[in-house]
């Protein structure tokens, strides 16, 4: 194929994938904003962009980046409460076992590094060198970070072997 496909075809094959990665790192709400406000930036962005690149590599990249930005607008942003409470509240795990099997809520838990790895290797399909290439460091680094991540989703899961 000579050429870009045309955007509409992109956000097509591409949206899942980007919208599994942002569910995967934020909150519902949040992950709907940054799959939106990623697109809205490849929109502007795409007649740039090489027709030989990897658009699937480029659209986690920017995804990515949207959702640090939204970690970091919540994260300094007040939550208004009714009540302040006297201790904090226990996370309870909806399985009868005891084990989480909350997905987005299991790897929020995660360190960011293992969070990102796992999300972008398993869920968004990257191989480790663009996931490297996206957070940083080597694919070996990031070979091991995911590894670390999907051990201990497996112990939040209860399934450790």
């Amino acid at each position: 194929m000579t050429g870009k496909q045309p955007f509409e075809q992109l956000v097509s094959e591409h949206g899942p994938a980007v919208l599994r990665v942002c569910r995967a790192v934020l909150e519902p709400i949040d992950a709907d904003d940054a799959w939106s406000e990623t697109f809205l930036s490849a929109l502007q962005a795409y007649p740039q962009l090489p027709a030989d690149a990897n658009v699937e590599a480029w659209l986690v990249t920017i995804a990515h980046r949207k959702a640090i930005d939204i970690i970091r607008r919540t994260s300094r942003a007040a939550v208004p409460v009714a009540d302040v409470p006297a201790a904090a509240a226990v996370a309870t795990s909806d399985s009868p076992d005891g084990r989480d099997l909350d997905l987005p809520r299991s790897l929020a838990r995660l360190p960011e590094r293992q969070r990102f790895a796992v999300t972008y290797h398993y869920l968004g399909g990257l191989p480790y060198a663009e996931v490297a290439a996206i957070i940083g460091g080597t694919a070996d680094a990031v070979r091991r970070a995911a590894a670390d991540g999907i051990a201990n989703l497996r112990k939040a899961q209860g399934t450790v072997r």
